[in-house]
């Protein structure tokens, strides 16, 4: 009891010396220095476990090593989810959206730890997908905390979250602008150039201690330019187009494989499914072990052949077309060694994934023209490829613009970078309205998106203003005992309710006015037949959205709330959404 006073007394000290502005860049800068010794130690641990079970793997000879390492990656990061941390870590950055939309930006202590566990056992034992969405969980859930130890109020604790995004985005790619960028464009947070400040303090914090830890290097080497071409715009146009495609092949085969996965009840069939899918998948296309970034490297800097070695391909290698057929394969399982790996129980992202298909997809598109006889530079498409799958995937084109220059060091290619990656982003957004991270939380409801309108209804919650001082009737009392209760109350809507509490209908006071006068008539009516039934009914559990379009379809100002079984829960009024709607905006348009 002691220490818990202390500890408010030092918190309240604190608050009150340090203007709260400077307090929250104050703790931006601590949430970027956790955030990139997070990301650092991450890679390390990746890394390691790789090198120790691949370090004596032949490049001449197929491995049968890789029908074992995977499913065991798998078997254990499963186990230990559902046994240690006994919670949904997977998804990390719908986990965040989801903590921004429905839990006011608060995101559970363990997944400052628990995910960096459970993406190095999956990735380095050969998981098929990637280590940023996990760190992004990671550097969130840092900033959340740090917020909530020192009860900071729900603006400034989403404001954290971001900046601890930016800070592991900044921090694993070495790319501050990206991380800025992607917090804005992917968690899709409205912020104003004050807030910006904080997110590019943790952002570059993380990048500058990264750099000092791992070295000054780009993540990937990049050293063949070619010049921007305009005769080369039809084929960057077709290139965006293609991607477009890819990243709804992508994301639309992603869902649907991974709610085949949460159809199987038995957590054993799971990870056995999904382990002999990604062993037998690795087992015959080695590139689709870990993250893919060796294959992304080799396609940069003119060493495709290399994507054969360990492969049943290697033998056929002296044919032209078997180089992008290979790849193209490679492209069209890669979301099933992926989703395999989620689906079965392994924790990592698609930001890897994206990045790794991307540079294939440009590859291969660009070698197809040159042995047509069209000269293209495989190394720029490739890398051009990354922008556009990041940008489809994720609906975020700024941001595979940004990522890719950063990453490779590849300014001069923004001409080329910005052409694919926007019209890689005009094809998908034709079919799918929402990024892969999205989608699942825009089905339900609950997405917080950039449309003000929709960010802010989003944020209110139906059983927050629900009204339950409305004097309740029942169908058998007589209009005497009616009109007594319409004595004692303010109101004049009375909800109707039964003996088992279902709501049976609503008496209206104007409905009954000219008859409550007449005591004669007081025995001879029952509330039953005086009632009407309302225009419509709200549920409990209904999304604001949803409510609104409801009262706009009916015209009216109240509405009864009910749950499930029809139970009467109280009312909704219109006007108070209204006020809520604006305390809500006065609080978040704040600065």
């Amino acid at each position: 009891m002691q220490t818990q006073k202390w500890y408010i007394n030092t918190i309240a000290q604190c608050r009150k010396r340090i203007k709260h502005r400077h307090f929250v860049l104050a703790l931006s800068l601590l949430v970027g220095i956790l955030t990139s010794l997070a990301t650092t130690l991450l890679k390390n641990v990746i890394h390691l476990i790789q090198k120790l079970l691949t370090s004596g793997f032949s490049l001449d000879n197929v491995n049968y090593w890789f029908l074992v390492f995977p499913a065991i990656g798998i078997t254990i990061s499963s186990l230990f989810v559902r046994y240690i941390v006994k919670d949904d870590i997977s998804h990390g950055v719908t986990r965040i959206l989801y903590a921004i939309s429905q839990r006011k930006s608060i995101i559970k202590l363990h997944n400052v730890w628990t995910s960096l566990v459970g993406s190095s056992i999956t990735i380095g034992f050969g998981g098929s997908v990637g280590a940023e969405a996990p760190i992004v969980l990671t550097g969130s859930a840092i900033g959340s905390n740090l917020g909530k130890l020192f009860k900071l109020d729900q603006k400034t604790l989403m404001l954290l979250v971001g900046c601890g995004a930016a800070g592991a985005i900044g921090g694993i790619f070495k790319a501050p602008i990206t991380g800025l960028v992607f917090t804005l464009e992917v968690l899709m947070l409205d912020m104003t150039m004050t807030s910006i400040v904080p997110l590019l303090i943790s952002s570059i914090t993380a990048t500058s201690l990264t750099y000092l830890l791992t070295g000054s290097s780009f993540m990937f080497h990049f050293t063949t330019y070619e010049p921007f071409s305009v005769g080369r715009i039809p084929y960057i146009i077709l290139l965006g187009i293609v991607c477009g495609l890819v990243s709804l092949y992508f994301t639309r085969s992603m869902n649907r494989i991974e709610r085949l996965f949460r159809r199987i009840d038995k957590p054993y069939r799971k990870i056995m499914l999904g382990g002999v899918i990604l062993s037998i998948l690795i087992f015959l296309f080695p590139p689709l072990y870990g993250e893919g970034y060796e294959i992304i490297e080799a396609l940069l800097n003119g060493h495709a052949d290399s994507t054969l070695d360990r492969s049943f391909f290697l033998n056929f290698e002296d044919n032209p077309w078997i180089l992008p057929l290979y790849l193209t394969l490679i492209v069209g399982f890669k979301v099933f060694a992926s989703a395999a790996t989620t689906g079965a129980g392994g924790v990592g992202g698609i930001f890897a994934p994206s990045l790794f298909m991307g540079a294939l997809v440009g590859f291969v598109v660009s070698r197809v023209f040159n042995m047509l006889g069209i000269p293209l530079p495989e190394e720029n498409f490739a890398l051009a490829g990354m922008s556009g799958l990041i940008s489809g995937v994720m609906h975020a084109p700024l941001t595979g613009i940004f990522l890719i220059a950063e990453l490779t060091g590849g300014y001069n290619l923004f001409m080329t970078l910005m052409i694919v990656s926007v019209v890689s982003y005009i094809t998908i957004v034709i079919f799918e309205p929402h990024s892969l991270y999205a989608t699942r939380l825009a089905q339900k409801g609950e997405l917080l998106t950039h449309h003000k309108d929709k960010a802010v209804l989003t944020l209110l919650k139906t059983e927050n203003v629900v009204e339950t001082d409305l004097k309740t009737v029942s169908p058998e009392m007589t209009l005497g005992e009616l009109v007594k209760a319409i004595s004692q109350s303010n109101r004049n809507i009375f909800p109707v309710v039964d003996a088992e509490g279902i709501l049976t209908g609503i008496v209206l006071l104007d409905e009954v006015r000219n008859i409550m006068f007449r005591p004669e008539l007081y025995n001879r009516f029952r509330v039953a037949q005086l009632m009407i039934f309302p225009p419509a009914t709200i549920n409990i559990n209904m999304q604001m959205e949803k409510v609104m379009e409801i009262f706009e379809d009916t015209n009216a100002w109240n509405l009864p709330v009910v749950d499930d079984e029809k139970h009467y829960m109280g009312y909704v009024s219109k006007s108070k959404i209204f006020n809520s709607y604006r305390r809500v905006l006065v609080h978040f348009s704040d600065d």
